[in-house]
């Protein structure tokens, strides 16, 4: 049985979680403009229209680097309680929220 346990966890997979970016499938274009779109305005109004701080923190690669991007969807995704940062759930997926992420990682595209 011990050996059977052992098979089985072996099989599993591994969760593997990404620290600096974020593998997802990417929105349309159509839908990425929108979205950049989105950033730009929405999100740069607390974060700087140039996303390097205001309201809200640096959306800058060099101050995102080494975050866990895990961590940065669930923020973007759920927002942080207790702070000025809202939840985005309503105008964004998860899997876009993890797009956000990689974009912001490499250098937010602009409009």
């Amino acid at each position: 049985m011990r050996y059977f346990l052992l098979l089985v966890a072996a099989l599993l997979p591994v969760p593997v979680r990404a620290q600096t970016a974020v593998v997802s499938v990417a929105p349309t274009p159509e839908r990425q403009k929108e979205i950049v779109h989105l950033v730009r305005q929405d999100c740069g109004s607390c974060h700087g229209m140039t996303l390097q701080g205001g309201l809200g923190p640096s959306l800058k690669p060099e101050v995102l680097r080494g975050k866990p991007a895990d961590s940065l969807i669930a923020t973007i995704y759920g927002g942080r309680p207790g702070t000025p940062m809202p939840p985005w759930h309503r105008f964004l997926t998860e899997a876009e929220a993890g797009w956000v992420v990689d974009q912001l990682m490499r250098g937010f595209p602009v409009e």
